[in-house]
């Protein structure tokens, strides 16, 4: 049974830094994209990064680069998420997703976790 868990949200003030992990279990995922997406209510769930689990591959939305930095570990089977500079505008349930080919659109990801909330107060 695949199963992806993730951790590490909370509550920080703007300017302040939260570090996420998924971790993952039930397969291989050696030949999957891992990503991040992150959900606000009332809006859509949207991308916010990705890695290939194999070649190290990043990917970021806009609203997040040079601010948030995604990495993982193969042989813990985990990945990360590490937000500085956090926004009010970052607050919301992170998702961790994996899929054999990722993307920016949510519906195309296969596997999926429960979310971790992050709030970030101004």
């Amino acid at each position: 049974q695949v199963q992806l868990v993730e951790s590490g949200g909370g509550l920080v003030q703007a300017g302040g830094s939260l570090r996420l992990s998924c971790a993952a279990s039930g397969r291989s995922f050696s030949s999957y994209v891992m990503g991040w997406f992150r959900q606000a209510p009332g809006t859509e769930r949207e991308f916010v990064a990705s890695i290939s689990w194999s070649v190290f591959s990043t990917r970021y939305a806009d609203s997040v680069k040079g601010r948030f930095t995604v990495s993982r570990d193969n042989a813990k089977n985990m990945m990360y998420l590490q937000m500085n500079s956090l926004k009010s505008e970052d607050t919301a349930v992170y998702y961790c997703a994996a899929d054999p080919n990722g993307g920016t659109w949510a519906r195309a990801w296969e596997y999926w976790g429960e979310g971790s909330k992050g709030t970030v107060s101004s």
